[in-house]
């Protein structure tokens, strides 16, 4: 029996074509074929479950095989194979599927069906100038052969092959040789393949030998058919978890900070392990992390819609069959199924850090600085969560203690209320180079926040919006006296003259630091504190800081940096100074000024606490130091 003709293709079928086939990456034939052949074996497995195939099964593996000699990559399974008629149907019309027959007929046994045979194999003509079908099915039928060579027009005869099951035997093409390379079908298997629930075979397992690798008897199995995920987490062990997390990132030298077992089955299906890794310094090194599969066959590791975005920093698995494949990116973010899911992962990881929380709160402490970018992450782009969250997410301080943001507000509320009854905050993000304020805080009463994370300024910024009447304001922002205003503040008189005079001394010496500028302002900050003082303002630091993760906020980022250069007119050091200069021209009191060492001393003390006292300036100095000694 020999066929020929074109293979069916019309309007109204050639559009499920397209969306199974829009594949950025050649690759993917080889995901589709394999998944084909799996398909092919679940399905003789369910037939045997219900005593429809009498036989024995025997060897269920589906095998992948390269000759470089013929230029061939061969897929062979041990399946269901197919019937003339079934090729002619399946293969030939291309608008059919058997899987959804299969699943109409066998729709309470078939939960493990993978894809639909007929659609993604002819994604294989992406790389091959000419595709074989060789199958028999399990049924008694003759054996049959199926040629194609990447047009419409086919070939069907008998074939002669004694065991059920499919060949799929592709002709690579001069372009795509690479697929005929060992290391090249290793890496796609392991990437596509190395979960699927069927076990596939690509060679002999190799041993050391007489100097160099030799192939043994022993298939080499390259997959996992019973993944972590796929296991009930009654019985699982710790050591369980992390070491199927050292098989998903052998890189990894880190340990994960604790993960979640995903397993629902309505109303939607969906099984997972997502895992909390330590996050390094830049965000978005950790994205694509999270592996999706549908019934353990890999789809991609972009997970952006299906997942919120603040869970894209997660590590893990997660494998559903009612996420659709191989489609937009929008019709993913309106799917209805897609956007159940993610609310219940968003769910399901509140509850878990809200466990946490209650039971083991010294492990979240702990974790906390490790942990605390996902939770911020999420409070700020995703409501519901925040409004979980607000619950168990802590703040640090200078000393190493946390505190959720009820508990902080009652430590601090009796101190830090200013005088217009809004509870002032204190932070500080580098706790050596902000020491002094931080100290001088403290010698006030107060307490003060670390805030060095990633997120830490964006984060602030919402609960400032949240919280009522709270603001943040961070350590160095202004003097301690003034930080938190109690009462109205003092004022100083002075004449313009003596403002204009004073501040020409201060300016001229005062380092010029590129995109920097310094304004002089004159407080009454008592006998005791410092004659100098250097702060910044907390508006413009803050814009700056939020434009570098903002696009949007540019333009800050262009702003220089606004420092406040604070003069003590009620020191003793200060008041000389105005007594020397009131009276002089603006030449006088430059060239007084240079001539100044105490003058300069005190401008440098403060310029070194701000760490902006460097090279040849930090050396005179120290000099000057010795000699003022």
């Amino acid at each position: 029996m020999i066929k020929e003709g074109q293979i069916g293709v019309t309007t109204g079928n050639i559009f499920p074509i397209i969306k199974k086939f829009l594949y950025s990456d050649h690759e993917i034939f080889l995901r589709e074929v394999i998944s084909n052949a799996v398909d092919a074996t679940q399905k003789l497995k369910t037939l045997s479950d219900v005593g429809e195939f009498k036989g024995d099964p025997g060897d269920l593996s589906v095998r992948v095989v390269i000759d470089k000699d013929t230029k061939t990559l061969t897929i062979s399974d041990r399946g269901i194979g197919m019937t003339a008629d079934e090729v002619d149907k399946y293969i030939n019309q291309i608008a059919l599927s058997s899987a959804n027959d299969f699943l109409d007929q066998y729709k309470d046994n078939a939960n493990a069906i993978i894809g639909h045979f007929g659609l993604g194999f002819y994604s294989s003509f992406m790389v091959s100038k000419k595709v074989e079908i060789v199958t028999k099915s399990y049924k008694e039928e003759p054996a049959v052969k199926w040629s194609c060579e990447g047009d419409p027009a086919y070939k069907m005869e008998e074939a002669d092959k004694t065991g059920r099951g499919t060949d799929i035997i592709l002709y690579i093409d001069e372009e795509n040789e690479a697929f005929l390379e060992k290391s090249k079908i290793e890496s796609l298997l392991d990437k596509y393949c190395k979960f699927l629930p069927v076990p596939i075979v690509f060679g002999k397992k190799q041993e050391w030998k007489d100097g160099k690798y030799v192939d043994t008897e022993e298939d080499n199995v390259i997959n996992d058919v019973n993944p972590l995920w796929k296991q009930k987490p009654v019985g699982l062990k710790d050591e369980d978890y992390r070491d199927f997390y050292r098989k998903l990132y052998p890189m990894s030298m880190d340990e994960p900070l604790f993960w979640i077992h995903l397993n629902v089955d309505y109303p939607f299906n969906l099984t997972g392990i997502l895992y909390f890794p330590k996050v390094k310094n830049n965000i978005e090194l950790q994205r694509n992390k999270i592996q999706l599969y549908s019934n353990q066959v890999f789809v991609t590791d972009s997970v952006e819609g299906i997942v919120p975005e603040f869970l894209t920093l997660l590590h893990g698995v997660l494998d559903s069959p009612d996420i659709p494949l191989n489609v937009s990116r929008s019709y993913l973010q309106s799917d209805n199924n897609v956007k159940k899911i993610s609310n219940h992962i968003t769910k399901k990881v509140a509850d878990k850090l809200e466990e946490i929380f209650k039971k083991e709160r010294t492990q979240l402490e702990e974790k906390w600085d490790s942990l605390k970018i996902f939770v911020e992450y999420g409070m700020l782009t995703e409501e519901r969560f925040y409004d979980r969250a607000s619950k168990f997410a802590l703040l640090k301080n200078t000393d190493n203690k946390y505190f959720t943001l009820d508990e902080y507000k009652a430590l601090t509320e009796s101190s830090q209320t200013d005088k217009n009854s809004t509870l002032v905050y204190l932070y500080a993000n580098n706790k050596e180079d902000q020491y002094t304020f931080i100290d001088a805080a403290k010698g006030k009463g107060y307490d003060v926040l670390m805030m060095d994370g990633q997120l830490d300024v964006h984060w602030l910024g919402l609960l400032e919006q949240k919280l009522e009447k709270t603001r943040f304001v961070r350590v160095d922002s202004d003097t301690v006296e003034h930080i938190i205003e109690k009462d109205e503040k003092t004022s100083v008189e002075l004449s313009d003259k003596e403002k204009e005079n004073l501040t020409e001394a201060i300016q001229s010496l005062l380092p010029n630091i590129d995109k920097t500028e310094f304004n002089v302002d004159f407080k009454s900050l008592g006998e005791t504190t410092r004659p100098v003082q250097i702060t910044q303002n907390e508006f413009s630091r803050r814009m700056k800081e939020m434009s570098a993760m903002q696009p949007g906020m540019a333009f800050y980022g262009e702003m220089p940096d606004m420092f406040q250069v604070i003069v003590n007119m009620d020191h003793p050091i200060a008041k000389q100074l105005l007594g020397e200069v009131k009276d002089k021209s603006k030449e006088e009191t430059t060239a007084f000024a240079s001539e100044n060492a105490r003058l300069k001393q005190v401008i440098d003390l403060a310029l070194l606490s701000n760490g902006m006292l460097r090279g040849e300036a930090l050396s005179n100095f120290i000099k000057r130091s010795v000699e003022l000694l």
